[in-house]
């Protein structure tokens, strides 16, 4: 938990009645907004864990606006956290602008002093968690999301960057250390132990909580990952890309709120988006009018699962043999033939590698949207509470043998097919 620093003066959070003649005050937004701000409509939507988001409408157009608040939102002010994150989040969002164009929301206006972003108001796009529990398909989801990844942790690592602009980015990252502790915590400490703000589906699961703070296996294997978490600076992550922080239609997917972001183990991320497409497919169960209702959505999050890495794992190697800029295997090393077939070895060995580490963070992913604080709705609106509690024990079944045993899943296909094997276990609930 962060120490409490008081916001900068003139801070103010916004609010529906003053949010109004703040985006007034800026000429270029009351000219983009249009109209009389006083005739403007605005809504505060916020439904995330720790911000103030607003859509505001205009006689022209809309904008989003996001505010940090110094706590966080989920706890109260109990849980202070600083604005700063809405700084990172804004050069996050600026980076991965240039490197993925049209991939994300476009920034309007920043104001440090208030941490406060107004950008591009995404409309009709929704939230894909909010469209996958209503088992609505995306069929270009996995060719954006795959760019956006390769892009993005390929163009900031030291394959492509010298050390001195790698360092300099480590430089300008490192301070997002509040936002950093809540991960440490929360995804890779607290579900494995007693921790006060743990909750889980209880009765049904109090046996699986209590064997994963008793599983030492399952201690170490997290802890490996936790350690890579901290010290492995490896490329721009977004730090908590799922489900929940991306926004799409069926043909336009725009990725946001990436406000965790650091320099970090490239798999945090890919792991991120894999274990959110697994929740999603342990929980179509109890979302589905009738048994079996749902079958084909349930295969085509499994497909899509696979294409999301392969389709990644083309993309990061073509910017690598395409753009190999960085300071980490420079070309002059690897000429002719045999130099060439080294390379190429070694950029197998690279992602292989990657690909592990993604399989590992995916299950410290799943496993603390269970037993942790932060929840996935794609669970818990699961109204029949054994139901739920079948699809997560599922879940944390599959979540503990990635994590133990990563070398058990060689490819996505070996994934998935685990996957379908374990939707048809009957766990051992409490009652």
């Amino acid at each position: 938990m962060s120490e409490k620093t008081p916001p900068p003066p003139g801070y103010m959070p916004q609010t529906v009645e003053t949010l109004g003649a703040y985006l007034a005050a800026v000429q270029p937004l009351r000219a983009r907004l249009g109209g009389d701000p006083a005739a403007w409509r605005i809504e505060e939507v916020g439904d995330g864990n720790l911000n103030l988001v607003f859509k505001v409408y205009g006689e022209k157009e809309g904008v989003a606006v996001k505010q940090a608040l110094p706590y966080v939102r989920l706890v109260g002010e109990a849980w202070p956290l600083p604005l700063s994150r809405a700084h990172y989040e804004h050069m996050a969002l600026s980076e991965q602008a240039r490197l993925s164009p049209g991939l994300t929301p476009e920034i309007f206006h920043y104001d440090e002093n208030q941490a406060l972003i107004v950008m591009e108001l995404l409309e009709p796009h929704i939230i894909m968690r909010r469209g996958m529990i209503g088992a609505r398909e995306y069929p270009r989801f996995a060719e954006a999301i795959s760019t956006f990844m390769a892009n993005s942790l390929y163009f900031t690592s030291d394959l492509a960057l010298t050390a001195e602009k790698k360092k300099a980015m480590i430089a300008a990252f490192a301070g997002n250390t509040a936002l950093c502790k809540i991960t440490e915590d929360l995804i890779f400490t607290d579900p494995y132990r007693i921790a006060k703000l743990n909750r889980w589906t209880s009765p049904e699961l109090d046996t699986y909580a209590a064997q994963w703070r008793e599983d030492g296996d399952l201690k170490v294997a997290v802890s490996q990952l936790k350690l890579k978490f901290l010290s492995q600076a490896q490329a721009m992550l977004h730090g908590d890309l799922h489900t929940g922080s991306v926004m799409l239609t069926e043909t336009d997917t725009r990725v946001i709120d990436p406000e965790f972001a650091f320099i970090g183990p490239m798999g945090f991320d890919t792991g991120a988006i894999i274990a959110n497409f697994l929740l999603s497919y342990f929980s179509q169960d109890g979302h589905e009018e009738s048994p079996g209702a749902r079958d084909a959505y349930r295969e085509w999050i499994l497909a899509t699962t696979e294409d999301i890495w392969t389709l990644f794992d083309r993309k990061f190697r073509a910017n690598w043999i395409a753009q190999p800029t960085g300071d980490a295997y420079p070309p002059d090393l690897f000429q002719g033939a045999l130099g060439a077939a080294r390379l190429a070895a070694e950029r197998n060995s690279y992602m292989q590698t990657l690909w592990h580490d993604t399989v590992g963070f995916a299950a410290a992913k799943m496993i603390r949207r269970i037993l942790g604080l932060a929840h996935n709705i794609d669970l818990d609106w699961i109204k029949d509470q054994k139901l739920r509690a079948t699809c997560e024990a599922r879940a944390l079944l599959l979540a503990r043998d990635m994590m133990v045993n990563p070398q058990n899943y060689p490819a996505p296909a070996a994934l998935t097919q685990a996957a379908r094997r374990m939707r048809g276990v009957t766990p051992q609930l409490n009652s």
